[in-house]
């Protein structure tokens, strides 16, 4: 039942999408618009900034530990 469910409002929000095959894509990365989101002033909106520096601090450690010494 649940799946009947969700495959069918699946097909509802694809059909209801505008005609023009997809012209009108988003120019925005993800973290594009993650750190336009973490700048406003929407609730909740300083966790992304939080997220996006932890994920930079992440990444970071990672590359300084990949390489290897000799």
């Amino acid at each position: 039942m649940t799946r009947t469910l969700l495959v069918g409002l699946f097909l509802v929000s694809a059909c209801g999408r505008s005609g023009n095959g997809g012209a009108s894509r988003d120019t925005l990365t993800e973290r594009q618009r993650d750190s336009i989101l973490a700048k406003s002033s929407i609730p909740g909106a300083s966790a992304v900034g939080r997220a996006l520096k932890a994920a930079d601090s992440t990444n970071a450690r990672i590359r300084g530990t990949d390489s290897v010494s000799p």
